[in-house]
């Protein structure tokens, strides 16, 4: 069902995941303060039995990026509170409740590449486009993107793309880390939904490690890394799920890993 002009984004829960939709499909769902702040509003009312999130785009397009019209004549001040505003939006999803995923499709362009980018896991279908055209618009990045894009492609390959205004494919972008999984043209949701529900399976308490603890422990010094990383192992084994799982699994109940293929 589409969401009427004022309420643009929607969420619909499923069982144990939020299934968050942008819902500016008319403006290949391009992102204005509205939106940034019904995103933060979605992430931080979710349901206590929600354990993984997954993130979309209504439409043929998961996101044009910043809509433009909101710089148009922007004073420093105000532009600073914008991109800051951004970023506590996109740090709410990276380092909120639960786990997200997010299912590609069409453009991911610009702040659609920095929302992305906040995301844990991400699912593309071929039909994707990567591009970070800032710098032919005259403008920076602001909403992040200077800080978790470099982590996945690296410096030199962001600055290239800026200077350029290249852009990439879905199968270029798998290859340089933009997606984890790349699937066929309509696929993604599918997808993004299937992972979602395995996420959902997993100890509450190790998810919470992987998303919180996990980035923080690859960006501090060894010692301080080593410290977290064993602070956060006892406390995860020591959660009474985790231990069920274990006793599980030493008595031949637990299913054994394979490899399909």
């Amino acid at each position: 069902m589409r969401a009427p002009d004022n309420q643009p984004v929607t969420i619909e829960i499923r069982d144990t995941v939020a299934v968050v939709r942008l819902a500016r499909p008319g403006k290949r769902n391009a992102l204005n303060e509205a939106s940034m702040l019904a995103l933060e509003e979605a992430f931080a009312s979710f349901p206590s039995a929600v354990k993984v999130a997954v993130l979309l785009g209504e439409g043929e397009h998961f996101c044009a990026g910043l809509d433009l019209s909101e710089l148009v004549e922007t004073e420093v001040p105000e532009a600073i509170r914008h991109s800051r505003m951004w970023h506590r939006v996109t740090e709410a999803i990276e380092f909120g409740p639960v786990p997200v995923v997010s299912a590609l499709q069409g453009a991911v362009i610009g702040g659609g590449m920095e929302l992305a980018s906040a995301t844990h896991v991400r699912v593309a279908d071929r039909s994707v486009y990567y591009a970070l055209p800032e710098g032919q618009r005259g403008i920076y990045v602001g909403g992040g993107g200077s800080v978790r894009l470099p982590r996945l492609i690296g410096t030199s390959r962001m600055m290239e793309m800026m200077l350029t205004g290249r852009t990439l494919s879905a199968e270029e972008g798998e290859r340089l880390g933009l997606s984890h999984y790349l699937v066929e043209p309509g696929k993604a949701e599918a997808k993004a939904m299937e992972l979602a529900a395995a996420i959902a399976r997993n100890a509450s308490m190790t998810n919470f490690a992987l998303i919180h603890g996990l980035p923080r422990i690859a960006d501090a010094d060894r010692p301080t890394g080593y410290l977290m990383e064993a602070l956060l192992s006892s406390i995860a084994q020591d959660d009474r799920e985790a231990k069920q799982r274990l006793q599980d699994f030493l008595a031949k109940r637990a299913p054994k890993i394979s490899h399909r293929g």
